[in-house]
Formats: structure tokens, C-alpha cells, sequence
């Protein structure tokens, strides 16, 4: 387990991070829009790491994370107020991308950026080896922490989440979709997740938080 001093390091360092605003990757038409504000939480006995893809814009005016109706929604599916949910000693909240990244022609969220991961986030896993699961939330962190074992569709990897659960390769990996409410669809089309899949989710964080 990484010391206090380690992780006080990396988390200053982390704040520090402008990488996206001011040397991006992809020449610097494409730089983040705005200053940074690095939204994460690094834990030394949380058990359970929420991967989430990246700050929204009203979780980057607050610095908060799932500060807004998709952190709502994913405290009901685990089963938690807002006061376990921010305890850093129950949850890790590490998203793909540490900052927001900005809007779309069509006002939609921007994919997390392409620098934040391949700098960070090995360093931050390393540094929680306590993590006992995983709560890969898109398909952003379901590619990073499942690697072969992702199906071709984030649909299909959700629906394939006992034997992705139950697999003995490093810590528990559960794959959910996001919880934005432009899901809400594919919540309803999808009626097993609610009947099947967050009954377990929900049992299984209770037996870690208790």
C-alpha cells in the first residue's frame, strides 16, 4: 500500500497537470477549451474504484465528482447515500479523464482526452493496490480495465458481466453503462440491468461497506 506522503505527491501532482491545455497531444488546435480543474480521488483503503470517463460540466464548476443527476442515479444503483459515497475511505473515484473535456458541434459531452490516461492512470492504480473491485462505467474505462475481455458492444460487455465478475484476474471488474440520463433509453430497452444485474451490485457493495 502506497504511503500518505506518496499519494499526497501524486495528488499534487495530478492538480499540477495542464498537459491537455498547454502541450496536447493532438497539436494545439485541439487543447482543452478551459483551465483544468482535475476532478479525482485517490484512496489508501477504499476497496471499491468507481471508473467513471470524465467530469461533466457542473462536476468541474463544483469539483466534486457525480455532483449532478448521473451521480443521482448511480448512488441509487449502488444503494448508497451521498455521504458513503464521498467518504474516500469506501470509494476511489478515478474517471479516464481527470478534467472535462469540453462540448461537441452538438452539445454533448466530449470523449474523455486522449493524454490523461497514458500519464496517469497506471501511477494511480499502483498506488491503491487495496482495490478489491472495479466499477467500469462506459465503455472509455470498460476498454482500459478489461482489455481482450470487452465485448464488441458496450451492451454486449454489460450483459456479460458474470463471467466478467467472476473471473480471477486481478481485482473484480463490473461493467455499467453511464448513468446520464440520456440513457434512460437504453435503461428501458434493457430491462435485465434493473432485474438482475444491480440487485447483485448493490448486495455485493453493502458486504464491502459494511
Amino acid at each position: 500500500m502506497a504511503g500518505p506522503d506518496h499519494l499526497k505527491t501524486l495528488r499534487e501532482m495530478i492538480g499540477h497537470c495542464r498537459v491537455c491545455r498547454d502541450t496536447p497531444l493532438k497539436g494545439p488546435e485541439r487543447r482543452l477549451p478551459h483551465e483544468p480543474r482535475p476532478v479525482v480521488v485517490i484512496s489508501p483503503v477504499a476497496r471499491i474504484l468507481i471508473a467513471g470517463q470524465a467530469p461533466g460540466l457542473r462536476v468541474h464548476e463544483s469539483g466534486l465528482p457525480f455532483n449532478d443527476a448521473s451521480g443521482d442515479r448511480l448512488r441509487a444503483w449502488l444503494g448508497v447515500d451521498r455521504q458513503t459515497f464521498y467518504d474516500p475511505d469506501t470509494f476511489a473515484i478515478v474517471p479516464m479523464g481527470f478534467c472535462f473535456p469540453g462540448y461537441d458541434v452538438n452539445g454533448h459531452d466530449l470523449p474523455p482526452r486522449v493524454e490523461c490516461a497514458p500519464l496517469w492512470r497506471r501511477r494511480v492504480i499502483e498506488a491503491m493496490p487495496q482495490i478489491e473491485t472495479v466499477l467500469a462505467i462506459g465503455q472509455h474505462a470498460q476498454a482500459w480495465h478489461l482489455g481482450g475481455r470487452r465485448q464488441k458492444t458496450m451492451t454486449e460487455t454489460v450483459r456479460d458481466w458474470r463471467s466478467v465478475f467472476f473471473s480471477n484476474e486481478g481485482p473484480r471488474v463490473m461493467p455499467l453503462p453511464h448513468p446520464s440520463w440520456r440513457n434512460s433509453g437504453w435503461l428501458k430497452k434493457n430491462a435485465w440491468f434493473e432485474a438482475e444485474l444491480l440487485p447483485s451490485l448493490r448486495a455485493y457493495v453493502d458486504s464491502l461497506i459494511r
